[in-house]
């Protein structure tokens, strides 16, 4: 389903039940604060071009690193597709604003990566300022009461249902496997495989 106004002017599409969570994130915020979803639900074939674009940096920040180690480094910030959340339409990108729309400093832009943050980019990085770690976990409070998982190496990505969510509270598979071309967000099907770690980004 698409996501109202409420949370932004980007209409992202995302599971209903990721869609129900994030109304009670965002009912839960303190007075004065609201939730701007940037993307929900990815294409297959963007998220393939943002694996590539990723690599390409990774490979040329770290150009000793074996070729094991350059797919750990990749996989740590961008999901291969197999167990992608976004192309499940099971993950979100977003940050604090004020009521008014403006975005509050949550110490980096969304998609700042680990090399060009410094690693600020991590959710419980503790070289950012004061505020933007407060913050991190107001943000982190009403997302999490609601029942979405944080990846840790990016404090804007949560989701639910999909294989992160399940390795991480410990349900037995994940609710929602990558969708088709046909309808993005319309499909419910469990993903019954194995629960792989990979799920940022």
């Amino acid at each position: 389903m698409e996501l109202g106004p409420e949370f932004g002017p980007a209409g992202a599409l995302v599971r209903s039940g990721v869609a129900d969570r994030l109304a009670a994130a965002r009912a839960a915020l303190p007075a004065g604060l609201a939730l701007r979803v940037q993307e929900g639900y990815r294409p297959v074939a963007e998220q393939r071009a943002i694996i590539a674009s990723y690599a390409a940096e990774v490979a040329a920040a770290h150009p000793g690193a074996s070729a094991a180690e350059h797919e750990r480094l990749v996989s740590r910030f961008v999901a291969p597709v197999a167990v992608a959340p976004h192309v499940a339409g099971a993950a979100v990108d977003l940050t604090l604003t004020r009521s008014g729309g403006a975005d509050l400093d949550m110490g980096t832009p969304i998609d700042a990566t680990p090399e060009a943050s410094g690693g600020r980019c991590y959710t419980a990085s503790r070289e950012i300022g004061t505020r933007a770690r407060t913050l991190r976990a107001v943000l982190a409070g009403a997302l999490g009461d609601a029942g979405l998982v944080n990846y840790p190496t990016e404090w804007w990505h949560w989701s639910y249902g999909d294989r992160y969510w399940a390795l991480t509270t410990g349900a037995p598979a994940a609710r929602y496997g990558p969708v088709g071309t046909t309808s993005p967000v319309a499909a419910t099907s469990s993903c019954g495989a194995s629960v792989l770690s990979g799920a940022g980004r």
